[in-house]
């Protein structure tokens, strides 16, 4: 009779688990934005209705740079907003569905301290070096950090920065390649991480791995397919997208939003002087100053031939102003190759600028004014700004 109960106690228990990992792995399904995915895997690892950890962090591998960089992380900041946040969660009585779509909707996750300083963590990825993360991507295994194991990483940074007093570390991997990591623990509840928690974790961490890599695939095709080919910035039709998405970010956030178009003066004499692939050249050299001056919430776009255009999220016509007079100025002093050969000696800009809400509430009436103003400050003289 013991082993009986016994039995159907394990079914049920693997019966509840396969069920929150169905749950997970068709909320990952849902999306192919690299954030919204990486959020559902942390509600996976943290929520009540999923794995359950206090806290959860995602570090993501950088091939390029070969570096591990934070990227996201979940988990309240002391017991007090851990308790009104579940006591909220489990009143609303929300399920996954709600708690993604909670994110989808509110900026609060994004914008907490936690997640915030996480994103600022970028670490060497080095083969001689031995710091808790580089060894997990390395190894490509998991790493169970009991309260007597871990201090041996005790001046580890990440370990000085969460403070845990237990801490699982698992890879995500696809195809045999480690793409990221996940770090749980439970620093509020002080609930010991059983076998059975870190084989859950291991089996989320896999499905994770892969629909990190089918995200990042699809935004590689979306970046290739959006992009100038010569200048490599967005092209003219993702511009026209980007600026009413953002318009209407502004109209809901009754926040300002600016443009800035901007165009090479006497482009036309260089390129009769000195050829198209000269001219190239310096539209290349353009894009890369314009893009290497510009924010990093900001989209820089060419908008066809010489001319290129900036969206400027959250700004107004003050700020945008100070903006492009520093584009100018700076386009004015670039030391271009063979520059000598336009009128004045040196290549040159004109800008026009444009701002919500005061010059217009849609995209085609912020372009109109930016144009206007473009062609007044051609008109002004050339190398001039205008708004």
């Amino acid at each position: 009779m013991e082993e009986l109960t016994k039995v159907k106690f394990e079914l049920e228990r693997t019966k509840s688990e396969l069920a929150i990992l169905y749950e997970i792995s068709n909320a990952m399904r849902t999306t192919l934005k690299l954030d919204e995915i990486l959020y559902i895997i942390l509600t996976g690892v943290t929520a009540h209705i999923g794995l359950g950890f206090n806290r959860a962090v995602l570090f993501l591998i950088n091939e390029k740079d070969n570096l591990i960089e934070g990227k996201n992380a979940i988990g309240p900041e002391s017991g007090e907003e851990a308790n009104r946040v579940w006591k909220y969660v489990e009143q609303e009585k929300m399920d996954m569905e709600d708690l993604i779509n909670a994110y989808k909707i509110s900026d609060h996750v994004r914008e907490s301290g936690f997640n915030q300083q996480i994103q600022h963590i970028k670490i060497p990825l080095l083969e001689q070096k031995k710091d808790l993360l580089s060894l997990c991507v390395l190894e490509g295994m998991p790493l169970h950090l009991t309260r007597e194991t871990i201090q041996n990483y005790s001046h580890d940074q990440i370990i000085q920065f969460l403070k845990p007093e237990e801490l699982v570390v698992v890879p995500l991997k696809a195809k045999d390649k480690v793409n990221g990591i996940i770090l749980a623990d439970n620093f509020i509840t002080k609930k010991p991480i059983t076998k059975d928690d870190l084989r859950m974790l291991i089996m989320l961490a896999n499905q994770a791995g892969l629909a990190i890599e089918n995200s990042q695939l699809y935004e590689k095709t979306l970046i290739t397919a959006h992009q100038d080919s010569l200048t490599k910035l967005w092209n003219h039709g993702y511009f026209q997208y980007l600026l009413v998405v953002e318009l209407e970010r502004s109209k809901a956030t009754a926040t300002p939003l600016s443009l800035i178009m901007l165009d090479i003066d006497d482009f036309k004499i260089y390129n009769d002087s000195l050829g198209h692939q000269s001219g190239d050249m310096i539209l290349k050299d353009i894009a890369a100053l314009i893009k290497n001056q510009s924010r990093k919430m900001d989209y820089v776009c060419r908008y066809g031939g010489e001319e290129f255009a900036i969206i400027l999220p959250y700004t107004d016509k003050k700020e945008a102003y100070l903006i492009a007079e520093r584009l100018r100025e700076n386009v004015a002093k670039y030391p271009f190759i063979k520059e000598e050969v336009q009128p004045n000696k040196t290549i040159t800009a004109s800008l026009g600028l444009s701002s919500f809400p005061e010059n217009g509430s849609s995209a085609s009436e912020l372009i109109s004014h930016s144009d206007r103003a473009l062609y007044e400050a051609k008109h002004k003289g050339k190398n001039n700004t205008s708004g």
